[in-house]
């Protein structure tokens, strides 16, 4: 955990796919966007992950659409903001089937204006199934070598902190392997690992998700170290990363929408302050934004 005690809460506040459900009212459009952050960093949110959705409501690659939330996020609030590589996946709405963004679509996301603070990807393809997040059936979702290592390549040269999703080890081995190939520092101070539970064929087990924070400690002894988990999950992941003495948990409305009690959630602040009550349980509390950035190694 970051000196002091500190834990970063980093929330993803509407996903791809996410739609409003049962009272969860999920932010959509720039403005929701916005607001939504600043009710989140007011709650004790140091960041915030978004996804664009286009006028329709469904996910969307525009640049155009991720910078006008940037400039509605930094309207309200100095909250950090994060986007992935995770962008513009659709569904057919006459077959049912998903259509994937190309790679270069994908590292368009990475030339923003204005910036975003911090990157993230997964640092692997899985089959990604998570229906609290609006994912009810398998989906395939490949992450090309040739992606992650030209994400790699640019968020380093920027300065900035590139956060790897990992949801099983094998991930980690393939980020070693460019580490040793000379892509990255394995032991730089900013490697960020975000350890996933119940994405996919993920199980989520404590023991599943123990094995990979020390298996990528191992690997990246200086690494910034975060959890998340789906649904009913998610905040047994957080308190089992706050028990751990992680430096980051994720909490919000794209992995699932219920708190810790098993009520659902209306606002992703509800989740930040769950998150907050659970830190303050093992004697933390949250990073500011300037903590927050210190640890990310980014100005």
């Amino acid at each position: 955990m970051l000196e002091g005690n500190k834990v970063i809460i980093t929330v993803a506040l509407n996903g791809g796919m996410q739609q409003d459900r049962d009272g969860a009212v999920i932010p959509k459009q720039p403005v929701e966007i916005g607001e939504a952050a600043a009710r989140c960093h007011e709650a004790g949110a140091a960041m915030v992950h978004v996804h664009a959705r286009g006028p329709d409501g469904k996910n969307s690659g525009d640049k155009a659409i991720y910078s006008e939330i940037i400039r509605e996020i930094r309207k309200r609030s100095p909250v950090l903001v994060q986007t992935t590589n995770g962008i513009g996946v659709r569904r057919d709405p006459r077959t049912g089937q998903f259509h994937w963004p190309s790679d270069d679509e994908r590292l368009g996301i990475l030339e923003i204006d204005p910036p975003q603070d911090v990157f993230g990807i997964a640092a692997g393809s899985a089959d990604f199934h998570n229906p609290e997040g609006g994912y009810p059936t398998e989906t395939p979702y490949v992450n090309s070598p040739e992606l992650l290592k030209a994400t790699i390549k640019s968020v380093y040269e920027r300065g900035s902190a590139l956060e790897y999703e990992v949801v099983e080890a094998s991930s980690l081995h393939r980020l070693m392997r460019y580490a040793d190939e000379g892509l990255f520092d394995k032991d730089r101070d900013n490697v960020w690992l975000l350890h996933g539970g119940g994405f996919g064929a993920t199980p989520p087990v404590a023991r599943n998700m123990i094995f990979n924070i020390d298996e990528g400690l191992r690997l990246f002894p200086k690494a910034i170290v975060g959890v998340t988990g789906t649904g009913h999950f998610m905040f047994k992941a957080a308190t089992l990363g706050i028990a751990m003495g992680c430096d980051l948990v994720r909490v919000g409305f794209e992995d699932g929408i219920h708190l810790p009690d098993g009520s659902v959630a209306r606002d992703n602040a509800d989740m930040v302050r769950a998150a907050v009550q659970i830190a303050r349980l093992y004697g933390a509390t949250p990073a500011t934004v300037e903590e927050a950035r210190a640890r990310f190694r980014i100005a």
